[in-house]
């Protein structure tokens, strides 16, 4: 176990580096000054060059990245240039809704697509099978920002049973959470259809193992032969997928953070892109990226520890 643990700490700590130098290399070769966009057209060469020189531009890009990556590991995330204010700051504020949205809306998959899943593998080739993956076909193919419109005509326009968009903060108690329902759900649809899916798949694939036949003539109901059974042995590809949607929730969340006017960090990165505030979006989308990787990282080890099998294939 300790060699498998070696091996995936290597190579989280591998993917990290890469994906900090990937970061700065996409910001880096953006089209447009930083310094010139915030000063605008009719700023004067000299002041244009004393902003480039306080942002760090004058110097080399490799000496820009290994500044940037010491000082984050030191814990120094910078100043903003757009908001004048440090960006460890400005992450942790919207990090009190983007993470408690991106949790919601895997807590509302999980609990959906796991019951969808198990429903439809029970009644294979039933009208409630068909019904259930014909649902699964249409959330797979619709754009959850078309879902998040949809249910702001619905429930926000229509029934007025939520708030458009905003967020009122956590000082607010239940009507927080009540704000951020809309959006998670939006998020949770698409990523429900999928992993329904793949639940399905494998419990049928479980199901026809010998062991449950055997559990089955031993007297066991169906219903205690799912739960007991059949879902702990299919759940290691269902937990590599929701590693994997945690990774499309947080991509999915810059798009619906802006429909829903959320003060998250996707609408922070989005912002910072339109002011090329090169700090704040390279800070924000690496840690966006840790998080990702730590997750899978996660992952690896709870399919380990559900299946200990895949420990001796070397997976």
């Amino acid at each position: 176990m300790s060699i498998f643990l070696t091996r995936r700490i290597l190579t989280l700590v591998a993917t990290l580096v890469a994906t900090s130098m990937l970061v700065f290399l996409v910001l880096d070769v953006l089209p447009g000054d930083a310094a010139q966009i915030q000063l605008g057209a009719s700023a004067t060469p000299e002041t244009l060059a004393a902003l480039t020189r306080k942002l760090g531009l004058d110097r080399p890009a490799p000496e820009r990245y290994l500044h940037w990556l010491g000082a984050m590991m030191s814990g120094d995330f910078g100043l903003s240039s757009a908001y004048e204010t440090p960006v460890a700051q400005l992450i942790a504020e919207r990090l009190q809704v983007s993470l408690p949205l991106a949790l919601l809306a895997m807590a509302l998959t999980i609990a959906l697509a796991l019951a969808l899943g198990i429903a439809a593998a029970a009644r294979h080739n039933q009208p409630a099978d068909t019904a259930i993956m014909g649902f699964a076909q249409i959330g797979m193919a619709v754009p959850n920002f078309w879902f998040a419109i949809l249910l702001i005509l619905v429930f926000a326009v229509h029934l007025h049973w939520f708030s458009a968009g905003g967020f009122p903060g956590w000082q607010a108690g239940p009507a927080a959470l009540r704000a951020l329902l809309l959006p998670a759900l939006a998020l949770a649809l698409v990523q429900t259809a999928i992993l329904a899916r793949v639940t399905r798949s494998s419990v049928l694939e479980v199901l026809g193992e010998d062991y449950v036949r055997t559990a089955r003539a031993k007297g066991l109901s169906r219903h205690q032969v799912l739960w007991r059974h059949v879902l702990r042995n299919a759940l290691a590809p269902i937990v590599t997928i929701i590693g994997l949607q945690f990774s499309s929730l947080i991509a999915s969340a810059v798009v619906i953070e802006n429909v829903f006017a959320l003060p998250g960090l996707g609408r922070l990165i989005f912002q910072g892109i339109g002011n090329r505030d090169a700090g704040v979006v390279r800070d924000a989308v690496l840690l966006l990226a840790g998080l990702v990787v730590v997750v899978n990282f996660c992952v690896d080890i709870a399919c380990v520890a559900i299946d200990p099998r895949l420990k001796a294939r070397g997976l």
